[in-house]
């Protein structure tokens, strides 16, 4: 019976991996589709933006408080949580701003920004999945 649990505990750990993965893959398909349907490669503008969005996991990796959420005088934490601020307005900001100026369509805004939903739930599901022993990055 002991068998069957760790057995139980390993699929569910591998389902989580499986559902993070299809979480970033799905919004690479979504950001990619905003500007292939759409003729206009323009919106590819965000990925500097999503290249910046886990860089604030690994300045906190190492300290003692690693959640983003949790008050803390280390400045390697302050500064993690000012570059996903700014990381976070910015993949916001870039497909609203290109639908203002006329550059891209309300269809390409709108799968720029679901595209952004689904990058931020699966970064909120690696936080989660990390506060774990199994994925701990150190």
């Amino acid at each position: 019976m002991a068998e069957f649990a760790g057995y139980f505990r390993y699929c569910l750990n591998t389902g989580k991996l499986l559902l993070l993965a299809v979480l970033v893959s799905g919004g690479v398909v979504l950001h990619v589709l905003a500007c292939a349907l759409y003729k206009n490669w323009w919106p590819m503008l965000t990925t500097i933006t999503y290249v910046f969005l886990p860089i604030p996991l690994l300045f906190s990796a190492g300290s003692e408080h690693s959640s983003l959420f949790s008050e803390s005088d280390n400045n390697w934490v302050n500064a993690s949580k000012f570059l996903s601020g700014a990381s976070t307005v910015g993949s916001i900001a870039i497909p609203a701003i290109l639908k203002h100026c006329g550059v891209i369509s309300w269809g390409a805004l709108a799968m720029e920004l679901s595209s952004f939903f689904v990058f931020v739930s699966a970064i909120m599901c690696y936080m989660r999945m990390n506060d774990e022993d199994h994925y701990s990055i150190l």
